[in-house]
């Protein structure tokens, strides 16, 4: 079969384009060089290769090798020599593959958010420890505080000379029996410390059914309720500077956790104390405190300028990371 070159050498032209199924005016536009291709355009200020491959090889010598670009050209300045900009160094080097980090980078793998949701108390709990200053500099005491993250409720505590896993597991093992948790019943959520993952307490927490959740390495507010609490305690009036010794600690957290239980108006569960939400009385408050607004709200209307105000009820459902919600058109996401 001719190919095109021989048509157009033989007048077959016309022939060849019917047998092809295309027009003349395609085969005369193939014969033209294309408008608009690529060419390698020259640049007066580019390096020639001579200069490329000796900037290369000033580059390898022994005493660059571990230099930075910016500390090459420095160096030939003082020594009277310019080869070419920093920059093209660079260039030159990632041309030839040789810019890459120096030190083997540590890649941690991808880690999911937990995602916690209690819809009544004795569901999640948050648990930490946390320091607390002693007698003297340096010394400390630590504070275990477990939390449920429905009501706020501080179900178990204890103060301790040390983190230990054995009395972590003590405190989780009567804080469960106090509160008759049931199997499958509770997940207990804290972060990485050494007692939080322990296989003393997994074990534990196995037998009793009790799945456990932790935060994601390097996140610092994945266990919130638990930290927020800590600041509450140690932001108290009363807090002292430094507890003269554990008795005192013991003494001074007894009187607190009693106070915050029953006495603190918590702004997360809507100004009512955790005893409240976590033994069923909110709705009780809740309906009581709007009997009370209707009244002044009958008595003096002119004061509500929105009409009668309505008593903000506690939560029904309390998150730790709550699901992110799709932007409206966004494809549905997948979690890895």
């Amino acid at each position: 079969m001719k190919t095109i070159q021989d048509a157009s050498s033989a007048g077959d032209i016309v022939g060849l384009c019917d047998a092809l199924g295309v027009s003349r005016a395609s085969y005369y536009r193939w014969l033209r060089p294309r408008h608009g291709a690529h060419r390698a355009r020259t640049v007066p200020r580019a390096l020639r290769e001579a200069e490329r491959t000796e900037v290369l090889r000033v580059l390898h010598e022994e005493r660059f090798v571990d230099k930075s670009p910016a500390q090459v050209v420095a160096t030939l300045l003082d020594e009277d020599r310019y080869l070419c900009s920093e920059r093209t160094m660079y260039r030159l080097l990632d041309d030839a593959s040789e810019v890459r980090e120096r030190r083997d980078q540590l890649r941690h793998p991808s880690y999911v958010a937990p995602e916690l949701l209690a819809e009544r108390p004795n569901q999640p709990w948050s648990w930490d420890i946390t320091k607390l200053p002693g007698p003297a500099k340096w010394s400390y005491f630590n504070l275990y505080v477990i939390l449920d993250i429905f009501s706020r409720f501080v179900v178990g505590w204890m103060v301790a000379e040390r983190e230990s896993a054995t009395l972590a597991e003590k405190l989780i093992a009567q804080t469960c029996q106090r509160q008759n948790i049931q199997q499958g019943q509770l997940t207990i959520h804290a972060d990485r410390g050494s007692s939080m993952t322990s296989k003393q307490v997994a074990h534990l927490l196995a037998d009793l059914g009790v799945t456990k959740t932790h935060s994601r390495p390097h996140v610092s507010n994945d266990n919130p309720f638990s930290e927020a609490h800590f600041k509450t305690v140690k932001y108290m009036p009363s807090f002292p500077q430094r507890f003269g010794c554990i008795q005192d600690a013991r003494a001074f957290l007894t009187t607190f956790f009693a106070y915050y239980n029953t006495e603190h108006r918590h702004s997360g569960i809507a100004m009512m104390t955790p005893h409240q939400v976590h033994y069923g009385l909110a709705p009780e408050v809740v309906s009581q405190r709007s009997q009370v607004m209707s009244a002044a709200y009958q008595q003096h209307p002119e004061r509500f300028v929105r009409g009668l105000p309505t008593v903000r009820a506690a939560p029904t459902k309390v998150w730790i990371n709550p699901p992110l919600q799709p932007r409206e058109g966004a494809p549905p996401t997948q979690k890895s």
